[in-house]
Parts: structure tokens; C-alpha cells; sequence
């Protein structure tokens, strides 16, 4: 009678480590997973914003270098060379203080509002 209590005892033992070791594989893989796309997506958030300053920094220099002023506003480096970015994700505030002086240029990021689709 014991014998099979002790069986019984094990059967259960390896029954619940059998149920709980794959779950735990499986939970401790999906927080792996997570982080990593966590990870990868600030690293490329960052990677666009780097991107948006040295663009906003060549078409400011290439203005000047070509014109003799500093762009007056975001809007006229947009029209005039071609400046485009998500404006749902990041905003970027152009202060010109002068046509002879390199304007204030200050870029945040606000993440996706929305869609992400053109209006």
C-alpha cells in the first residue's frame, strides 16, 4: 500500500515538474523576446532622430552656403531643399536668430499619435 502512495507521490511530482518547467521556458522566452524588441526599437527611435539633426544640420549649412542666410524657417527648408520627416513623431522646434547667425535647433521625441497615416 505504500508502494503505491510513493508511486503516486512521484507520478505527481513528475507530472507538475513536466507542466511546470515548459511553462516556465515559455514565459522567461517571451520576456527575452520583449526586451529585445524593446531594445531594437530604441536603438532605431534614436538612429531616426540622429538621422532628422544631421539632415536639418546639412540643409541649414547648404542655405547658408548657397543663399549667404540662414534658413528663416523649418517650412522654407522643406520647401526649398527638401526636408521631410514624421511629424507625428518627432517635433522640432527651429529658432532663426539672425540671417548671419546659426539658428537654435532643438529636436524631441513625441512617439506615434494616432496611425502614423497622412492626412
Amino acid at each position: 500500500m505504500e508502494e503505491i502512495s510513493l508511486k503516486k507521490k512521484n507520478n505527481f511530482i513528475l507530472g507538475l515538474l513536466g507542466f511546470v518547467l515548459p511553462t516556465a521556458t515559455i514565459i522567461l522566452l517571451i520576456v527575452i523576446f520583449y526586451f529585445g524588441v524593446k531594445q531594437i526599437s530604441t536603438s532605431t527611435i534614436e538612429k531616426q532622430e540622429n538621422a532628422l539633426h544631421m539632415a536639418i544640420e546639412r540643409d541649414i549649412v547648404q542655405c547658408y552656403s548657397i543663399e549667404g542666410i540662414y534658413p528663416p524657417s523649418l517650412n522654407y527648408l522643406e520647401v526649398h531643399y527638401g526636408l521631410v520627416y514624421d511629424k507625428n513623431m518627432f517635433f522640432v522646434d527651429y529658432r532663426p536668430i539672425a540671417a548671419n547667425i546659426y539658428p537654435d535647433v532643438t529636436i524631441l521625441y513625441v512617439g506615434k499619435q494616432g496611425l502614423g497615416i497622412d492626412r
